[in-house]
């Protein structure tokens, strides 16, 4: 029993001498082993592949075609209209370290707010018209319509008449051919007003007159309003859109309206504010329009101008109608001085012009009264520019996390080129052997002298003595 105590010694100092060794060998420091190959042609390969590198983090690369026409940030050329061919779209675009701007943190999308004013004044064939009646809505909002053509229908009153000609399956011949009380929501037909309550289905008019859904036909087979022609006859207001149109145009004057669009952006994150009026007290509003040299903090455009810059004909879009976009780009660098975030403004047509079942912008509304206590209405088919006020933009500020990310991204990528190099060397240069034997040193795997284990430490690498061309490299 005596002679097997030492056994739990000789354990305990070897597990000791395991541990200085570890603790010995954790602060040790490690270093990459350096070997210069004097080759002008890989040399040439490495400079190169590292000044690619360089040059992708400090400047910027695009596509040739430039911005792509969905890019936001891109300026339209002046002559460029939504009919021109579109530019290449830029399929890799990247930014990177200064004209990203990456050493700043950003923040996009601002909150915004736009109130809009319209002025002028025009006539048509029958009247003079004023804000009030060609702005829609008048609130003053972000997306407003001008109305520059009119179709009206005066005084329809609630009776029986022929169905259009555009409605399918309108046109009979005799009164077998329409089926009395069939419903076409897409008619003009309506029932006269109800006593006595409101049915189901009914929706009242704002005379309080309560109609079933559009369409509703009678039985009855009648004349068109012009023509040999016969359509069923409805029950609703009377004329029909088509049957007692009159056309008006209000686009004479229309290029001459002025339009304030009056934008506040506000980015939370750095605390910034600016709007797009300048501050002035000497009536300076009341004097300009805008021009984007001298004049552009004064966000007053004529709706000519506007037309213009989107690349339309005036009085085709007035005859047609159609959406045009405002939009208004903030990229503020907040290192500069708040003078140096400016506005900056691009027009382009919205709605698609080249697509006949949807091109063109249009609306209805009527104006109700009453004649000798009979609920009348005029109807009014609105052609129209809207305008879409679009407010997007960037602001970015000095910030030293994202310069430590990007600058760690940077150099750990040059060296990409030192892997490219050592896969030439040992894949396509001449001595290969040569190389690989100084780059990577052959171990062998013998077993200690020493007694106990010593897994942290080991001894120095040595080196592979079936060199034989010590100066192989400089050859390569």
């Amino acid at each position: 029993m005596a002679a097997a105590e030492p056994k739990p010694r000789a354990g305990a100092a070897a597990a000791r001498r395991l541990a200085r060794g570890c603790w010995s060998a954790f602060w040790d420091y490690e270093t990459p082993k350096v070997i210069v190959v004097k080759n002008r042609r890989l040399g040439v390969v490495y400079r190169a592949v590292q000044l690619f590198i360089l040059l992708y983090f400090v400047w910027w690369v695009r596509c040739a075609g430039g911005a792509g026409p969905g890019d936001p940030g891109r300026r339209r050329p002046a002559g460029e209209g939504p009919g021109s061919p579109p530019a290449r779209p830029c399929r890799s675009r990247r930014y990177v370290f200064i004209v990203q701007k990456s050493y700043q943190d950003s923040e996009t999308g601002p909150e915004s707010s736009v109130i809009t004013k319209v002025k002028g004044i025009t006539y048509s064939e029958r009247k003079v018209w004023d804000v009030e009646e060609y702005v829609k809505p008048p609130e003053g909002g972000s997306v407003f319509s001008i109305i520059t053509r009119t179709e009206v229908t005066p005084s329809q009153t609630l009776g029986t008449c022929p169905e259009s000609m555009r409605v399918s399956n309108a046109s009979c011949d005799t009164d077998e051919d329409c089926v009395a009380g069939q419903l076409d929501m897409l008619g003009n037909g309506q029932c006269p007003p109800a006593r006595g309550g409101v049915r189901w289905g009914a929706r009242p008019s704002p005379l309080s007159a309560v109609c079933l859904p559009a369409g509703l036909r009678t039985g009855r087979c009648v004349p068109y309003y012009q023509g040999s022609a016969k359509t069923c006859e409805v029950s609703g207001w009377c004329p029909v859109e088509d049957g007692a149109s009159v056309s008006q145009f209000l686009g004479k004057m229309a290029p001459n309206f002025t339009i304030l669009i009056k934008n506040s952006i506000h980015y939370p994150k750095f605390q910034f504010s600016k709007g797009n009026i300048e501050h002035r007290k000497d009536g300076y509003l009341k004097r300009c329009t805008f021009d984007e040299a001298s004049d552009l903090y004064c966000p007053i455009f004529k709706l000519g101008f506007i037309v213009e810059r989107a690349g339309e004909n005036f009085t085709e879009l007035a005859h047609t109608g159609g959406v045009i976009g405002v939009i208004i780009n903030w990229d503020c660098d907040l290192d500069l001085s708040a003078s140096k975030c400016n506005p900056k403004y691009s027009f382009r047509r919205l709605d698609p012009k080249h697509v006949p079942a949807s091109s063109g912008y249009n609306f209805r509304f009527a104006k109700y009264y009453k004649v000798n206590g009979s609920a009348t209405r005029t109807l009014i088919k609105a052609y129209g520019i809207r305008i879409d006020v679009i407010v997007h933009g960037q602001a970015g500020k000095f910030s030293l996390i994202p310069t430590i990310i990007n600058l760690a991204t940077a150099l750990t990528s040059i060296g990409v080129g030192s892997f490219l190099c050592d896969w030439i060397l040992l894949t396509f240069m001449n001595k290969t052997k040569v190389y690989s034997h100084k780059k990577f040193d052959k171990m062998a795997d013998t077993p200690q002298q020493n007694e106990g284990p010593e897994l942290c430490a080991c001894e120095p690498s040595r080196q592979d003595s079936t060199l034989t061309d010590p100066r192989g490299l400089a050859q390569l």
